[in-house]
């Protein structure tokens, strides 16, 4: 099994998207880009709702209030991909399906 060992912490500074991928703008000037396939919460999110995310902890993380999902900077640049089973996203699925169609109907 490998560690992970940074010379220095490294911080996101901003987070875009295209179609199939997220892009994570680091503060040591690189950027990293990984599949949205990765995050399915992501994934299945609007392009306003994946726009609208918070740095957390000076850079260390990414916060999307409205997908209630979180990303480290360290788990992205291990490599490691959302955790999430797929009951659970199922649930959130559902009740995420289920508050589109109140607020429609």
């Amino acid at each position: 099994m490998s560690t992970l060992v940074l010379e220095r912490e490294v911080f996101a500074q901003s987070v875009s998207f295209s179609e199939h991928a997220m892009t994570v703008a680091l503060d040591d000037g690189r950027s990293l880009s990984v599949p949205l396939a990765w995050f399915p919460r992501l994934l299945h999110g609007s392009e306003t709702e994946r726009a609208h995310y918070e740095l957390i902890g000076h850079g260390e993380g990414i916060h999307w209030p409205e997908l209630d999902e979180d990303i480290s900077v360290e788990g992205l640049l291990a490599g490691r991909r959302s955790t999430e089973n797929a009951r659970s996203l199922a649930k959130w699925l559902e009740r995420r399906n289920a508050s589109k169609n109140t607020v429609e109907g």
